[in-house]
């Protein structure tokens, strides 16, 4: 129903920026709602932050806030991660999803995303 393909990541120093781009193929893109994910070597995935379906709400986790941003383009079916002021404790692969904006909010647990991409690893050096 939804595939997704992540880019942009890569590695970086500490203090760098990165901006991921997730690309959906899905025949109405503005049913769903889509967030950022991330897992860390040796732990859960995580959410780090989810837009609506519209781009009119969005969520972070505290410890990307002011630091990160989410966003979406409708018209061309893709979602973005513009990252900056990164950490090293920011490097994990980072994974893109989608949900039903039908089935839940878009803060939602990571469990409730349906469709997720292959990740893309994002590193960054102190």
């Amino acid at each position: 129903q939804v595939q997704l393909v992540e880019s942009g990541g890569g590695l970086v120093q500490a203090g760098g920026s990165l901006r991921l781009s997730c690309a959906a193929s899905v025949r109405t893109f503005s049913n769903y709602h889509m967030g950022w994910f991330r897992q860390a070597p040796g732990k859960e995935r995580e959410s780090v932050a989810t837009i609506s379906w519209n781009g009119g709400l969005t969520y972070y986790t505290d410890s990307v806030k002011g630091r990160f941003t989410i966003s979406r383009d409708n018209a061309k079916n893709t979602v973005f991660l513009q990252m900056n002021s990164l950490k090293p404790e920011d490097t994990a692969v980072y994974y893109c999803a989608a949900k039903s904006r039908y089935s839940g909010s878009f803060n939602s647990a990571l469990t409730r995303y349906n469709y997720w991409g292959q990740g893309t690893q994002v590193t960054v050096s102190s």
